[in-house]
């Protein structure tokens, strides 16, 4: 088995249904399997696709304990060399998982590689691509981009939207990586509800001498937001998964860092609490 898909659904199965149709559609040349772990929605009809598609391995979750954990769970299932880390809210765009896999099986140390990612209007979506948080890259996101283009900035402007690059971060909605690093690395930190486990991956691929990749000549579409409720609790996941990763690697290691990231970090919280009021 060449490629494990794992998907992670909670409350979406519309998406879920086009997300496997599409990967039924373009995944003609590759061994592959499916794995859709469902994270206890409280909207069942998820289980009606499973005669639909007989070939994918539906697991149900009892408790919803985070997007991280049930990434790893799946993967305790999977079999295939490759993993593949799948938003049920994307569409495959096209035959290129076969030209991709090759790529991957070229990369000497070869961490991690997402695709360039649009929204349903054909809007380049920036995060397909990004560099590791810091101080600097880190308000730029939070207050204002005061850096020109063409910066190695938090989206990593100076990388084309269609080139084949190096990149730091790559987004957890397409994220494809070899099994057994992943293994080695302990996949996705559980003290990560959902939010920030992709960056933090990432990063602790780039530690361990990995080199991570965007992949611009391939394209999915990703619904953002339609399976996102923007409220109090997905703002405290959000700026709360970012808080944990200051806490890992700055803390300790880069004190006056860490203090203004959290200081930014907790202003702009209050302010978008602020604006759902």
């Amino acid at each position: 088995m060449k490629l494990s898909i794992i998907i992670v659904n909670y409350n979406v199965t519309k998406l879920l249904i086009s997300c496997l149709l599409s990967v039924r559609k373009y995944i003609t040349d590759v061994s592959y399997e499916v794995i859709v772990i469902d994270n206890a929605s409280t909207d069942s009809s998820w289980k009606e696709l499973i005669p639909e598609f007989p070939d994918v391995h539906f697991i149900s979750s009892e408790t919803n304990n985070g997007f991280s954990k049930a990434n790893n769970e799946a993967a305790k299932a999977a079999s295939g060399d490759y993993l593949l880390i799948l938003n049920p809210d994307t569409e495959f765009e096209g035959f290129y998982m076969k030209e991709i896999l090759g790529f991957a099986d070229s990369q000497p140390g070869f961490g991690c590689l997402g695709v360039r990612m649009h929204d349903a209007d054909g809007v380049f979506l920036p995060e397909s691509k990004r560099s590791v948080p810091d101080m600097f890259n880190s308000f730029e996101k939070l207050f204002v981009n005061f850096k020109k283009n063409n910066s190695k900035s938090y989206y990593r402007d100076d990388v084309d939207e269609t080139a084949v690059d190096q990149v730091e971060v790559v987004t957890g909605a397409f994220l494809l990586i070899k099994k057994a690093v992943y293994d080695k690395v302990g996949g996705f930190d559980e003290a990560y509800f959902m939010y920030g486990e992709d960056v933090d991956l990432c990063y602790t691929l780039l530690k361990n001498g990995y080199t991570n990749f965007y992949y611009g000549s391939a394209s999915i579409l990703h619904h953002k937001g339609e399976s996102t409720v923007k409220d109090e609790v997905y703002l405290q996941r959000f700026y709360g998964a970012m808080q944990i990763f200051i806490n890992k690697y700055y803390r300790k290691s880069q004190p006056l860092q860490y203090m203004l990231l959290k200081a930014g970090l907790n202003l702009r919280h209050t302010i978008e609490k602020i604006k759902l009021k």
